[in-house]
């Protein structure tokens, strides 16, 4: 019985270490930046060892798309039973975290540091963007199911269009409209050609 009360849990340390990792990570990156900082200085300023991070991660790469991901909740697929119903929905998710500063300072390091490091590009790329594609994916399927686009319609150039569109709305401001209205005239342009 003493045993088990005076032992204590690996789990708690573990949790702890982690999010004493991503936050130093996500602190240094706001202070110094991708290029300057170095997995000795995270150890350092999360008061680990480096074998500490090692253990959990291969590269600073995958660190930082670490730090990264843990800013973002998941997104959640809606299924309002129709495809606006859907997208309005993820478009109004999407634009107030990016809008948000930290969303905003996060989508410009995401952007600078994956242009100038492929390594960094592929680990985001297949932690992040993937699973969002194959969410935003399922969307459009059902669309399709329902009739609501054209059954040939190229999913995969459907999202990289409305997920650019969205991007650029939300970096460079083209209009001074909301950013869900520019993106639901987008979108609606879009299905004009590709709409039933």
């Amino acid at each position: 019985m003493s045993k088990r009360i005076n032992s204590p849990s690996g789990r708690p340390r573990s949790i702890q270490a982690n999010e004493a990792i991503l936050q130093a990570t996500l602190d240094l990156l706001a202070e110094v930046g991708y290029q300057s900082m170095s997995i000795e200085a995270i150890a350092s300023r999360a008061g680990v060892g480096k074998t500490t991070i090692y253990r959990r991660y291969t590269s600073k790469e995958e660190l930082v798309a670490d730090a990264i991901e843990s800013l973002r909740a998941d997104v959640a697929i809606p299924d309002t039973g129709t495809f606006w119903g859907d997208m309005d929905i993820l478009i109004d998710n999407a634009a107030k975290k990016i809008l948000s500063p930290l969303g905003r300072q996060t989508l410009a390091l995401i952007i600078s540091t994956a242009s100038s490091n492929p390594q960094f590009a592929q680990v985001y790329w297949t932690k992040y963007i993937m699973p969002r594609r194959e969410a935003f994916a399922k969307i459009l399927q059902r669309a399709k199911s329902r009739g609501e686009i054209q059954p040939d319609a190229d999913v995969d150039l459907i999202t990289d269009l409305v997920s650019g569109s969205l991007y650029y709305a939300l970096i460079f401001k083209p209009t001074a409209e909301p950013v869900d209205t520019y993106m639901h005239r987008t979108i609606t342009l879009l299905l004009q050609g590709i709409g039933a």
